[in-house]
């Protein structure tokens, strides 16, 4: 059984939800989400509180998808409610960024700079050169977004050059020894 698919969602007064046609919508202070919730799992609404709803003994896909589609939603209350952050660093000389209305401007240490278009729903701003700051109320979007800005330019184990997340370390290896 799943154990996180029983716990019932609470609902904060600044949230509205809508359940039509297995079609979830959440609306708050930070925005507005949407979720096809499957098949296999029912949502019952009552006053400020939601509860997911399978048939544990029948089908073991719901039992899976108990706790997924909680921890989904869970997440969309909390997105539209506070929102989510992702913070960048960027480690190495002459590695700089910067933000216009919806595009950031990455110097990377390339013969040029690179240009990202932020999709709608994520927010960046850069409080030092090097320091990027992504909000949105979607979970999933704005760790997408944190994972391609990185692929631009990996953090590297030699000199720990990069682009890193906000307190992740990078193991650095030795590098190439000498003729003694």
């Amino acid at each position: 059984m799943s154990r996180i698919g029983k716990r019932p969602i609470t609902i904060p007064d600044k949230v509205t939800l809508t359940y039509q046609n297995k079609q979830l919508e959440v609306k708050g202070p930070k925005g507005a989400l949407q979720f096809l919730v499957p098949e296999l799992v029912e949502l019952d609404i009552q006053d400020k509180e939601m509860a997911l709803q399978a048939d544990y003994e029948n089908d073991v896909k719901a039992k899976a998808l108990m706790g997924t589609v909680q921890a989904l939603v869970t997440n969309m209350v909390i997105g539209v409610t506070e929102g989510f952050q992702k913070q960048l660093n960027l480690v190495g000389v002459g590695y700089r960024a910067s933000v216009s209305g919806n595009k950031l401007e990455l110097n990377l240490g390339y013969s040029h700079p690179i240009g990202f278009t932020l999709p709608e729903g994520v927010k960046a701003k850069v409080e030092t050169n090097t320091h990027i700051i992504l909000e949105s109320c979607d979970k999933q979007l704005i760790g997408q977004v944190a994972a391609d800005i990185r692929c631009f330019r990996p953090p590297e184990p030699y000199k720990g050059k990069g682009i890193l997340f906000a307190g992740e370390v990078i193991r650095k290896k030795a590098g190439k020894a000498g003729k003694s």
